[in-house]
């Protein structure tokens, strides 16, 4: 998936990831995720030397405004995205939608034909459907906010 001129964005694991990028990831997820939302929650689970991450930056300024969790296991069949987040100054713009569709593009790479889950806050429910997720579960309170989940199997969009 290619982003605009205006964003650089990478794959990384957590271990290759230098302290400005673990800093601000960290950052924004509490940023949005904590202050924003108020989900008290432990953000630091232990699952992030475990995933894939993408960072997607301003080229200009430098600054983190999206980030999104990639676990892929093709041994296991499975493929999951996680904490996905856009800065506020980022949110309406589309971004989101191309960050989706590289998180999707990167599993299948990783874990070929596998189905990829995700627990979506549950507003976001059309925003995901677009983007070929059904909803698989009720909606449920997780972390404060209700949320369901979300399969995309099959036919990806383009």
């Amino acid at each position: 998936m290619e982003f605009d001129e205006s964003f650089d964005a990478r794959w990384a694991r957590l271990q290759e990831l230098g302290p400005i990028d673990v800093h601000d990831v960290l950052k924004l997820r509490q940023d949005v995720f904590l202050l924003e939302q108020t989900s008290l929650y432990q953000d630091i689970d232990g699952k992030d030397l475990d995933a894939l991450h993408l960072l997607v930056r301003t080229r200009t300024a430098g600054d983190l405004v999206g980030i999104i969790r990639l676990f892929a296991e093709p041994d296991v069949g499975t493929a999951r995205i996680g904490r996905v987040v856009i800065a506020s100054g980022q949110r309406g713009s589309g971004l989101g939608r191309k960050m989706m569709l590289a998180g999707i593009e990167k599993a299948g790479e990783i874990a070929p034909g596998c189905p990829i889950d995700l627990s979506a806050q549950a507003h976001l429910e059309e925003f995901y459907n677009a983007l070929g997720f059904e909803t698989v579960s009720d909606k449920y309170i997780k972390d404060g906010i209700l949320h369901i989940d979300m399969i995309c199997q099959g036919k990806r969009p383009g």
